[in-house]
């Protein structure tokens, strides 16, 4: 069989190389026939790449140290254990991704799995809270980075300029959507500096702490195995606060499976890559917490985590007893985190516009790929000017709206996992009990992840009715509430909109996307 440009194919799985010279290439008649694939550079990813941008992704230190605080105020010296309960129903999700993405190595991941699962407009609503989850992160992130960057500059004082702040994030944005649009090696390889930058910061960090508690210098803190006692917590409520709150921390290893298709051996590499960045994320955030709590403790005053007014960046609070006159370098780290986690959120939401486009979930434009790098250029643009877009805006508007706004991804997040998990199950069911593999695999520890999920979202959801949660009300309730559930509903509009349009017909009727349609990744 031949292909649109002349490349050989073999049954359902295309060969390498896709790409026609001249214009950008639409692979969308490629993929309604079986007979492409979407034209990403294939093999290019190893396991290390992989999971180095799975870490990426979660950015671990800018996370932990924007929310360490808020978990400590809710959980108390229970956090530890917090943060390990809040690792089960991710670790759950990651095994309910590996296993799809074993049969489906697809670069849509939760949309493409869902649609085969359960249909074109659950897959449809899937795809939607990724983009978005992803859209809100980019403007949360990139604010990050530009005060962290403005912090570095003379006294700081210039990170209090408003305006300058947004200007900068919006820079940031533009820089990153750049990279990730001209080769996803070089944002591998961006990947690869930035965190080695973290995780030296990380280590340098946590070997001052522990030095300035075993040096008696300060007030230290006794350990205590209670602290991993579920049970001990003084507020039963404010723990489970805390698990919700810890949970979000370990979002983005998935951007590994949606580079399965650029990735050696798609089938297991980006699986093993999500399940280590996992464990590589509780490791480091177990570590840092017990240090953090061993030398500041968890009071209301001082350097205490759980004190209010330093709540959002605690280990800035610490930077000085932990490193001296370097404490700037963990200034320095924070904002390679954030500016790290910037870059990684593009190339996920990208592919999964990008296969949106290709099975005509979306308008055409979204199936582009650059004939030079092979990369989603117009998904990878859409990205990042949306992004610009949505950030200047919600800045101009308020900045507490923009915090609510953050706030509110979790809803988005809860739910495309929630469905990736029972897709998994409803994907094999036909050979759940042919093995007792496929019995734990594919059905238990997605069933857990799933109903763990799911109970994330409702709670999350009935928590954020409250007017007072967040900063800003609307609507006689929440900001947070009326943004996260606007954000799906809004997805609900975009999707019916589009279905009305002819060239969506193929899509929305079950013919593009099901069950049967062959995978269209190349193999090794």
């Amino acid at each position: 069989m031949v292909g649109r440009c002349g490349n050989s194919t073999t049954g359902s799985i295309p060969t390498p190389a896709y790409r026609c010279r001249g214009a950008q290439v639409s692979v969308t008649e490629n993929v309604a026939a079986g007979q492409g694939g979407k034209g990403l550079a294939h093999g290019k990813l190893g396991l290390m790449a992989s999971m180095v941008i799975g870490l990426g992704s979660t950015a671990p230190l800018y996370s932990l140290a924007a929310t360490l605080g808020f978990i400590v105020i809710a959980a108390g010296a229970q956090a530890p254990i917090a943060l390990i309960v809040a690792f089960v129903p991710m670790c759950l999700t990651a095994f309910a991704y590996r296993e799809l993405n074993t049969a489906v190595p697809d670069a849509g991941t939760a949309f493409t799995w869902a649609s085969k699962a359960f249909g074109p407009r659950t897959g449809w609503m899937a795809g939607w809270g990724v983009f978005v989850a992803g859209v809100i992160v980019m403007s949360s992130q990139s604010e990050v980075a530009s005060k962290y960057l403005l912090l570095l500059i003379g006294d700081g004082s210039i990170a209090k300029n408003h305006t300058l702040v947004v200007a900068l994030g919006a820079v940031i944005i533009a820089a990153m959507t750049w990279v990730s649009y001209r080769a996803v090696e070089a944002g591998a390889l961006t990947q690869n500096i930035l965190m080695a930058l973290q995780y030296l910061a990380i280590i340098a960090f946590c070997i001052g702490l522990a030095l300035a508690i075993g040096s008696g210098a300060f007030h230290n803190f006794a350990f205590s195995w209670d602290w991993f006692n579920p049970f001990a917590a003084d507020n039963p409520a404010g723990f489970i606060q805390g698990v919700l709150l810890a949970i979000f921390i370990y979002w983005g290893w998935d951007t590994c499976l949606s580079l399965a298709e650029e990735t050696k051996n798609p089938r297991t590499t980006p699986g093993l890559a999500a399940l280590l960045s996992t464990v590589v994320l509780l490791i480091t955030y177990i570590g840092m917490t017990l240090l953090a709590m061993m030398h500041a403790g968890v009071g209301t005053t001082g350097t205490g985590l759980a004190n209010p007014d330093t709540a959002e960046d605690v280990f800035f609070g610490l930077r000085n007893d932990a490193l001296g006159q370097w404490g700037w370098v963990l200034v320095f780290a924070v904002f390679v985190s954030a500016l790290s986690t910037c870059q990684t959120t593009i190339l996920p939401t990208a592919r999964g516009t990008l296969a949106m486009g290709v099975y005509k979930g979306l308008p055409g434009p979204f199936a582009k790929i650059t004939p030079k790098y092979s990369t989603p250029g117009f998904s990878t643009i859409f990205m990042g000017v949306v992004s610009v877009i949505f950030y200047v805006g919600m800045s101009l508007l308020s900045g507490n709206i923009l915090s609510d706004t953050i706030e509110s991804t979790s809803l988005a997040v809860a739910m495309y996992y929630t469905i990736t998990s029972f897709a998994c199950i409803w994907f094999f069911r036909k050979n759940l009990f042919d093995s007792a593999r496929n019995t734990v695999f594919r059905l238990v520890l997605p069933l857990i992840g799933g109903l763990m999920m799911g109970t994330v979202f409702v709670y999350s959801a009935i928590s954020m009715l409250d007017p007072n949660y967040g900063t800003t009300q609307l609507l006689g309730t929440s900001g947070t509430f009326v943004m996260g559930v606007g954000s799906l509903l809004l997805g609900l509009v975009v999707m019916f909109i589009w279905s009305r349009f002819p060239g969506a017909k193929e899509f929305f009727s079950g013919r593009a996307l099901n069950r049967e349609t062959p995978v269209l990744v190349p193999e090794n």
